[in-house]
């Protein structure tokens, strides 16, 4: 499939590198971008020869952001909308005035970073440049990230005058504790990579020149594992946040019988009595 602002590249191993390229924007998060994104992390999440998804953005950013031109012109269409007079009640909205008949829209971004928060297999953010509000919001949302000397991260709402609705306040402080998030979302100070890695938002710094590499042997080394058990730690370490300890070992009880059910398993077990290195499927 041809996109106009992404690209997608299938790596040895089922590793896919899906690129942000509108580098002009640094990579704002705007139309067709997200709508491109979120039907590649679909197609990615279906296909079952697909084993870890690597994210990233080209140039110097990995992503600035959402598009504050376009803040601008939501800004001025409701003010339009303001201006004019107020539609007719409808019949229903008039028998009953608690009634709502809008369904609501449901914006591209939460929607991206939702299905990355929910893939069941694993997903790295190569982060390089900026990764500042809903582009901060998007590397969370991946299992992992690795940085680049010179990203940067900032929970940039704020910023004008918005609060960070995707996603990131409930991710951050189980990275970095409340008193850190606070500080970041009340600020939209942006932190380096040094101060990223110390405080747990990133698991490696590497120099610039080496991150896509470093990530993409990262994603190679997940991919080759047992992908099928690696979907069921995330739901566990998930799931761990909301129960308490006798709760979480029942399920994970439950998920080591299914493991013990996986193909992988068979072929993890058979591989250390003949002493070769496994060959896994992801099944």
């Amino acid at each position: 499939m041809d996109f106009e602002k992404i690209r997608s590249e299938t790596h040895e191993h089922g590793v896919l590198l899906v690129t942000l390229d509108d580098p002009s924007t640094l990579n704002a998060l705007g139309e067709p971008l997200m709508t491109e994104l979120l039907s590649e992390i679909d197609r990615f999440a279906a296909d079952p020869d697909l084993r870890c998804l690597v994210l990233t953005g080209s140039g110097r950013s990995f992503s600035s952001g959402a598009n504050v031109r376009g803040f601008a012109r939501s800004i001025e269409a409701r003010d339009q909308a303001a201006q004019a007079p107020p539609p007719p009640p409808s019949p229903w909205s008039t028998l009953d005035p608690m009634f709502t008949a809008s369904e609501g829209r449901k914006a591209v971004g939460p929607l991206v970073v939702h299905r990355l928060h929910n893939l069941q297999k694993p997903s790295i953010a190569a982060v390089n440049g900026f990764a500042y509000g809903l582009g901060c919001g998007l590397a969370l949302s991946c299992d992992i990230r690795v940085a680049g000397s010179n990203a940067r991260f900032s929970e940039a709402f704020i910023r004008n005058g918005l609060i960070p609705a995707d996603g990131s306040t409930w991710q951050l402080p189980k990275l970095i504790g409340p008193a850190r998030t606070l500080w970041m979302q009340y600020t939209g100070d942006a932190i380096d990579a040094t101060e990223a890695e110390r405080i747990g938002i990133v698991n490696k710094t590497v120099p610039d020149e080496q991150l896509l590499e470093t990530a993409l042997e990262m994603a190679t080394r997940l991919a080759r594992g047992p992908v099928f058990s690696m979907g069921m730690i995330k739901q566990l370490v998930m799931r761990g946040f909301e129960q308490d300890l006798p709760e979480h070992m029942s399920l994970a009880s439950r998920a080591q019988d299914l493991a013990r059910l996986t193909d992988d398993h068979r072929e993890g077990v058979r591989a250390f009595i003949e002493k070769r290195d496994p060959q896994f499927t992801g099944r």
